[in-house]
């Protein structure tokens, strides 16, 4: 990694944890917990590295579709997720931000992601920001009406300055796991000129090693912005 430029801002699909689960005769929520690992053990990584932002998609707007029990599971990991990874921010310089339609979840997992959100909000090495609830539509849509409550002129910062992701830097690097090849309503805006790494691991099996694999190749990559 010595000889790679790390990419400021690393957003990430993590796909496949159902899948991980049922090849191996366990059920979904398994590979929910184990995606959890994963997702503390990329986050420390990219802190040591040098990534300056994560933006992780952990909850999408569309997957309140899924059977009730699994939404449930997913609800009550990420309360204990968070209870859990704040020591580890703490401890790694780590500050947390959720982006996203936060209004539907419920009153007790709301306050848990402000009083991370506050706690961290000092953390210098990294930011990680979960997408939760979050549709890139959505998102696009809160931001047009936030332009007009405001009365401001349509511009390009006006614009970006309403959005979940108000002063982070656009996606440098997007990465999506399990072998799926579309952006699933994944920050449309801010992948304008990502550069895109489709992997067939599931998101429990991805390691920091294939990670500094993947920004290895990112370095071969130029990047021209639209210019020559």
């Amino acid at each position: 990694m010595n000889n790679n430029k790390i990419p400021e801002h690393i957003a990430i699909i993590m796909d496949g944890n159902g899948r991980w689960a049922k090849e191996r005769g366990l059920k979904r929520t398994a590979g929910h917990e184990r995606g959890a690992k994963t997702v503390r053990e990329i986050t420390e990584h990219c802190a040591q590295i040098g990534v300056k932002y994560l933006t992780l998609y952990a909850f999408s707007t569309e997957n309140w579709s899924r059977p009730k029990l699994e939404v449930d599971f997913l609800m009550k990991l990420l309360e204990k997720h968070l209870k859990k990874e704040l020591p580890v921010y703490l401890e790694n310089s780590i500050k947390f931000k959720a982006i996203g339609d936060l209004s539907k979840f419920s009153k007790s997992l709301q306050n848990i992601i402000k009083e991370v959100e506050e706690k961290t909000a000092k953390g210098k090495r990294l930011t990680q920001i979960l997408a939760l609830n979050y549709g890139s539509q959505d998102e696009i849509l809160r931001a047009i009406k936030k332009l007009n409550e405001k009365n401001l002129e349509v511009t390009k910062e006006n614009f970006e300055n309403c959005l979940d992701t108000a002063n982070i830097p656009s996606v440098d690097m997007l990465i999506r796991t399990s072998g799926e090849i579309r952006l699933s309503n994944y920050l449309l805006w801010q992948n304008a000129y990502a550069e895109l790494f489709f992997t067939d691991t599931y998101w429990p099996e991805f390691t920091t090693n294939e990670l500094d694999d993947l920004i290895s190749d990112f370095n071969l990559r130029e990047r021209r912005f639209g210019a020559v």
